[in-house]
């Protein structure tokens, strides 16, 4: 993790911007410098930031303070994302951040798929960074940006009907059936998403549903290698979304990670179904590459969606992860 303050001077710098631009692509940045930083490349987060910044926009406009009496009304409103940011910002200055998390975080499980699961994803490598490198005023505050956004986009969705699964992750991914009609948006598409198969259902240790949440993130990182190009941006977060799940289960408390595995089954399940191609295509890398390597090319490549890839296959960490890393830079269009 960086310890030059390099990080945080980044954040610092990216807090004065909102969570999206247009009105519904989700600002990548905060989430792509925490990587970078956490694979040794803190000494690029600026350079490539100025890259990035003309995809940046003002913080939004106030609303109302949410209050402990009327949040749920303010849950799922996109208009009141720099409320909810406010809110969380106020908690985490008021109680440790555990407790925060704690609190919302089955609040907020049921609306995973809100912003195309990119919220989840942000407060993933937010609680990384508090984990693993100091809770810094910037990197609380980071926290609170993410959970602010993620209650801003919270979007339930209805139980979808059972369909037969799999014993392993990869089997059950593989089993998933790809919605009829794949044009629109991610919202347009998840609506579209009414059977998924069973899978860990049945799980009830929370040993047993960190294993499993392990093992959908390694055959999600694998599966991008050979169905990537069913569309390159949207399936990352097949695997980037149930690690930010991962990431986070050893600051929640046990009894939350039964129900955070079926929050992000469905989630990376969904995205499946959503963007799957018609058929696999043999991917075969470019020879052999180090980590280190791996990761210098996706800096290099500069794409968000790459660099975040990236730093997910390097949790995993075997050949098959770096070559579904290598895929991304190909298929990508690169940050320029």
């Amino acid at each position: 993790m960086d310890t030059t303050g390099t990080l945080d001077e980044a954040l610092e710098r990216l807090h004065a911007s909102g969570p999206e631009r247009l009105g519904r692509l989700t600002n990548h940045a905060p989430m792509a410098v925490e990587a970078l930083a956490a694979r040794g490349r803190a000494r690029s987060v600026h350079r490539w930031l100025d890259l990035y910044a003309d995809r940046l926009e003002d913080f939004p406009s106030r609303v109302a303070p949410v209050t402990e009496d009327d949040w749920r009304s303010a849950l799922g409103d996109p208009r009141r994302a720099a409320d909810w940011i406010d809110h969380f910002t106020r908690e985490i200055t008021e109680r440790p951040w555990q407790d925060v998390l704690t609190q919302w975080w089955p609040r907020l499980l049921p609306g995973i798929h809100g912003g195309s699961a990119h919220p989840v994803i942000r407060v993933g490598h937010a609680v990384r960074t508090l984990r693993s490198g100091g809770t810094t005023a910037p990197r609380l505050t980071e926290l609170a940006h993410g959970l602010g956004y993620w209650a801003a986009r919270h979007r339930p969705v209805a139980p979808p009907a059972p369909l037969p699964g799999a014993d392993g992750a990869a089997g059950a991914l593989d089993a998933v059936p790809p919605i009829g009609l794949r044009e629109g948006g991610f919202p347009d598409r998840l609506d579209r998403v009414t059977a998924l198969p069973v899978w860990a259902a049945s799980v009830t240790d929370p040993d047993d549903a960190y294993a499993r949440l392990t093992e959908l993130v390694r055959a999600a990182t694998h599966r991008y290698a050979t169905h990537g190009h069913g569309d390159a941006t949207m399936l990352v977060h097949a695997a980037t979304a149930p690690n930010a799940v991962l990431r986070t289960l050893p600051a929640l408390p046990r009894a939350l990670w039964v129900p955070s595995l079926r929050a992000a089954w469905t989630a990376s399940a969904a995205v499946t179904a959503m963007y799957a191609p018609d058929a696999p295509a043999e991917y075969v890398p470019p020879g052999t590459l180090t980590p280190d390597e791996v990761v210098d090319l996706a800096l290099a490549h500069g794409d968000e969606h790459v660099i975040k890839l990236t730093d997910t296959a390097l949790d995993v960490g075997d050949g098959t992860a770096l070559a579904a890393a290598l895929r991304s830079i190909e298929m990508s269009v690169p940050l320029e």
